[in-house]
């Protein structure tokens, strides 16, 4: 038996609906005569990255700590990560048709992200804000994806049961954790998924 479409989506912000151009952080390494690939695994070192989004720490202290970490004078560290975090991505446009199509067919869909508090700054700059019927951020929470209980307040927050809902997220991990939290759960990997969200949530291109 087929089984019925889901009745909302959660979507995650980073690597789904904003794309990250790794040239940015290459140019500002080679610009400091800093070691490829240092800025972005300094700042995802886990002891950085999760007080950054569980709300413990604000952005400017994460990037801060980031600075320390770097084989800089401290001067020239905090220029360096300042101009790394101009850029501040790009959306998917073909991602935020499909959000779109979603919320236009009657289906809710939430935002549902690992964040700091630079988040709704970044959503206003980036033309997102009001896009989505809900924005479930880790740091307003001040609980990070993928434990349950951040899965249980983002369906609340979209008013549909965890089965009924389509968490979709690029990263294993957190799938595993809302398919554990009993949500659909489908691990994005581009363009080429969308025919295949549309038809989950019974949304005609």
């Amino acid at each position: 038996m087929q089984r019925q479409p889901a009745r909302a989506m959660l979507i995650d912000l980073d690597g789904v609906v904003r794309r990250w151009d790794p040239a940015v952080p290459a140019a500002v390494e080679a610009e400091h005569s800093l070691p490829a690939g240092i800025l972005m695994q300094t700042a995802f070192t886990w002891d950085l990255l999760r007080p950054a989004v569980a709300g413990e720490i604000t952005d400017a202290e994460w990037m801060h700590l980031v600075a320390t970490r770097l084989p800089l004078p401290g001067d020239e560290a905090a220029a360096a990560v300042a101009d790394w975090q101009k850029h501040r991505g790009t959306v998917d446009e073909e991602v935020l048709a499909l959000v779109r199509d979603i919320r236009a067919a009657g289906r809710p869909v939430g935002l549902a992200t690992n964040a700091t508090d630079r988040l709704r700054d970044d959503l206003d700059l980036l033309g997102l804000a009001g896009e989505f019927d809900a924005v479930i951020s880790s740091t307003e929470l001040k609980i990070h994806k993928p434990a349950p209980d951040f899965f249980a307040r983002a369906c609340e927050a979209l008013d549909v049961e965890a089965p009924w809902t389509l968490f979709v997220d690029d990263d294993d991990r957190v799938i595993r954790g809302a398919r554990a939290a009993k949500l659909l759960a489908f691990r994005w990997s581009g363009g080429q998924d969308v025919p295949y969200l549309r038809k989950a949530l019974d949304v005609p291109a």
